[in-house]
């Protein structure tokens, strides 16, 4: 198992934890006090790019033995001239050749498509506890930034308040308060998305939606997730909740109707139960009928009016990863989402997401090649988000380049979310008033915070940002953690301008799988990215020999 350090010194950035490839924690809280890479860059921006005391300090890199195969075993090329993707009226003057105009605008979607001020995209946060408690933050944050933000599974299945008639739902508040949340603040660029499983199908989500909200939401169709290879799960405390859930047709485990279960319950040798969604296809047993399955589910959604669908597929083997890529296309999809293993916002069983399913970087290589079949035979290939693991600037980088032409979008899970706590966390210690509702958990504030201000224009790199776009009034409404979200967006995009123009493209769509080289053979093998003193080689060598 590869080892990453807890401590960057240079960036004077720590994990709490053990962290994994993405600089996250395995465990992530939303308590914690600091100070992670992403968990800083929700505070100080694109000045975390940069070592830090600049003045008194020179800094090396140390990741430069690269071991086994994983994104960090490609490297980013850099070339010393040209200039592709400039606007058709800039010249490629080095006046004009600056990183800040870097274009890094996306779009998804067939004939209504959805542009994107940043090529990302958040997970699905559905029905856990920690999604509806900092959903202000997330859809907010999103709406501002200008990227979609999913509405993950269950939502209404769960919500006590929402209301089922002859068994579909006729009342959701909890999925109101989150799609009117994001469209609050939207301006045209993201979108809301609503994911649908088995259980939201029965309840009838997708003709609420259709019939509330138009065209303003898309809808998402789900085949599992990275995280594991069984129904969403969420853990419930409480015994009338547990019955709650099983009286909407959920899977609980233990069974809280069954009177030993109840006792244990009370006695306090049972404190939580597992509420399940369900696998789906259970009842098919070939591909062509899982197809006949799917194309009916797309033609019915499009005979209820939706405009924009995708679907969500998780790490499956190599058969589940074709057919929801040439189902998608056929179908006319505008967005395919594939999740790799193994990164959970909810209650995974852990030995599950340390075992089941295709490791990202695999999965992601073998979605473009089968993309790449589709297109050779003259297909249109549906548009393509990549998930699992990734949380800074190179990672988008990397997996844009893999995925090219195909790739769209980078869908981040855990990582987009830190923001959202840690600005909820400020909050609640600067007003305290305001603890409670925005489910802030620190009493006092953390050095390295106070360290910074002692307010949000001073906390906060993009206050004044924020401030700019929503105006000197509004901006009393926009929870820190949004600022915070906006805040480590800009990180990101700064340092995903920085990367592309180091390798010559002033465009997001420029960006190829030319820039990326493998570090090591394995790699190389695994991803047909050419190893890293192969690429070029040939061109040299005709330098030389010149």
């Amino acid at each position: 198992m590869s080892q990453w350090s807890k401590n960057n010194d240079v960036l004077n950035t720590v994990n709490r934890g053990n962290p994994c490839e993405s600089g996250l924690c395995t465990l992530c809280r939303a308590d914690c006090s600091g100070k992670c890479e992403t968990w800083l860059s929700s505070l100080k921006g694109r000045s975390l790019l940069y070592p830090r005391d600049f003045g008194t300090v020179t800094a090396g890199s140390n990741n430069t033995c690269h071991v086994g195969v994983s994104y960090n075993a490609l490297r980013i090329q850099g070339y010393n001239y040209g200039a592709d993707g400039m606007a058709q009226n800039m010249s490629t003057s080095p006046d004009n050749c600056l990183f800040t105009k870097v274009n890094l605008e996306t779009s998804f979607g067939n004939e209504d498509p959805v542009k994107c001020r940043l090529p990302l995209m958040t997970g699905a946060l559905g029905s856990t506890f920690i999604a509806a408690k900092y959903w202000d933050s997330f859809a907010i944050g999103g709406s501002l930034a200008g990227i979609p933000v999913v509405v993950g599974e269950n939502v209404v299945g769960v919500d006590r308040q929402s209301k089922l008639t002859a068994k579909k739902i006729t009342k959701a508040p909890e999925l109101d308060r989150r799609v009117e949340t994001y469209l609050r603040y939207h301006d045209g660029y993201g979108a809301i998305i609503v994911q649908m499983n088995v259980e939201d199908t029965r309840n009838g989500v997708a003709e609420y939606v259709i019939n509330k909200y138009g065209d303003k939401v898309c809808l998402e169709l789900k085949w599992g997730q990275g995280a594991k290879n069984i129904g969403g799960e969420i853990e419930v405390d409480n015994l009338d909740y547990a019955l709650f859930l099983k009286g909407r047709g959920y899977l609980v485990d233990p069974d809280p109707e069954d009177p030993k279960v109840q006792h244990a319950f009370h006695s306090g040798a049972i404190k939580s139960f597992a509420r399940h969604s369900r696998l789906g296809y259970t009842d098919l047993t070939s591909e062509a009928q899982v197809r006949e399955s799917f194309m009916q589910s797309v033609a019915y959604l499009r005979k209820l009016g939706y405009k924009r669908i995708s679907l969500k597929t998780g790490s499956y083997g190599m058969e589940a990863l074709a057919m929801s890529i040439k189902y998608a296309s056929d179908a006319n999809l505008d967005l395919l989402t594939i999740d790799g293993s193994g990164g959970g916002t909810g209650m995974s069983p852990w030995n599950m997401m340390e075992t089941w399913g295709v490791p990202s970087i695999l999965l992601h290589a073998k979605t473009r090649e089968y993309a790449a079949l589709l297109a050779a035979r003259g297909r249109k290939v549906v548009d393509i988000s990549l998930a699992g693991g990734f949380a800074r600037e190179d990672h988008i980088f990397k997996a844009m380049a893999l995925g090219a032409p195909f790739t769209k979008l980078i869908c981040m899970g855990r990582a987009i979310m830190i923001p959202g706590f840690l600005g909820a966390n400020i909050e609640g210690v600067l007003h305290p008033e305001r603890k409670a509702q925005v489910f802030g958990n620190w009493d006092i504030m953390p050095k390295a915070i106070s360290d910074l201000g002692k307010s949000p224009e001073q906390i906060f790199a993009c206050y004044e940002d924020v401030k700019k776009k929503v105006g000197a009034k509004e901006i009393k409404n926009i929870p820190f953690g949004a600022i915070a979200f906006c805040t480590l967006a800009d990180k990101l995009a700064a340092g995903l301008q920085q990367l592309l123009a180091g390798a010559r493209r002033f465009s997001l769509s420029e960006l190829c799988r030319n820039d990326i080289a493998s570090a090591n053979r394995e790699t190389e093998f695994e991803t047909g990215i050419p190893f890293i003193t192969t690429v070029q080689d040939e061109t040299a060598r005709k330098i030389l020999e010149s």
